[in-house]
């Protein structure tokens, strides 16, 4: 066997059930690629190997990210990126971390306090020869194995956790240090999904009182005002920001028909959803212009 073909893989992966869910992601974009301000559905850490990554989000506003640094942007936080150069970057998904050793992110957590800004955290050598070692895997590979992605998060997420100093680290990851309540993360990664209180509660298991219980203890407002906010705010970020046809905005939030759409988007914008997306368009900024709703049927 030739040198070559010692460190070439001798098994076609394309043949087992068990093939990679994209938890890591090798992502190469030409200068000038622009990916619009999207939601996160989970959790992500953008890993940058070359090039130079325009961000916009709440956390990191306007922050070029270079290569050897990364950031970590939460479930729910929205992102935008554009590519000052050509890039190479891994994006790591995730829900829950994958633990090596609790005790260690127990104390990160405990000590992790909001700074002022969050800066992007510097790539240590131990975990960019990994990094390095990733981005030739999927440059190689045209199929990925998700056991021996499995393997690699547990890695990264080791080498993040216990070779950091803990208040860099403890920075790193205070984004994500709100959402560790599994009931938190119920109603983030579910409240677009649902059309009404009761289906919202009965989703997640709770009766529909306790379920207005705990939410009016963790969010401060009435579970139907906090949805009714969120569903406008996808509204319009979708009527303003992308090219999707309107019936399938009013299908994805609920609507059983277009004029309820539209009677919904007259009296919290003030119009249609055409004329938002053509006053859009001509570049107005557009807001909730309704007051607030008193009765829960409107979430319905």
């Amino acid at each position: 066997m030739t040198s070559n073909g010692c460190c070439s893989r001798q098994i076609d992966c394309a043949l087992c059930s068990k093939t990679s869910q994209g938890a890591l992601i090798y992502n190469q974009y030409p200068k000038g690629q622009h990916l619009p301000a999207e939601k996160c559905t989970q959790n992500c850490i953008i890993f940058m190997l070359k090039g130079e990554l325009l961000v916009n989000s709440e956390e990191y506003p306007g922050t070029v990210l270079c290569g050897r640094r990364c950031i970590l942007q939460a479930i729910g936080s929205k992102v935008e990126l554009l590519a000052l150069t050509d890039v190479e970057y891994i994006t790591y998904w995730f829900t829950e971390l994958p633990l090596l050793c609790e005790e260690r992110y127990k104390e990160i957590l405990e000590a992790a306090r909001a700074p002022l800004t969050y800066p992007p955290l510097d790539i240590i050598p131990k975990l960019e020869r990994l990094l390095e070692d990733l981005a030739g895997y999927f440059k190689e590979q045209p199929d990925t194995c998700d056991k021996y992605l499995d393997i690699k998060c547990q890695e990264i997420i080791y080498i993040l956790t216990c070779y950091y100093p803990i208040q860099p680290i403890g920075i790193f990851f205070y984004p994500i240090s709100t959402y560790t309540e599994s009931f938190h993360y119920f109603v983030m990664q579910n409240y677009d999904k649902v059309k009404n209180v009761e289906e919202f509660a009965h989703l997640g298991g709770y009766t529909t009182t306790t379920f207005r219980r705990l939410f009016k203890n963790m969010y401060g407002v009435p579970v139907y005002e906090w949805i009714l906010d969120k569903k406008r705010e996808g509204i319009l970020n979708d009527l303003q920001y992308t090219k999707q046809r309107i019936s399938v905005i009013s299908t994805r939030y609920g609507f059983d028909s277009l004029s309820h759409f539209a009677h919904f988007c007259k009296d919290s914008f003030g119009d249609t959803p055409r004329a938002l997306r053509k006053r859009a368009a001509n570049g107005e900024n557009i807001v909730v212009t309704c007051k607030e709703h008193n009765k829960e049927q409107e979430c319905e």
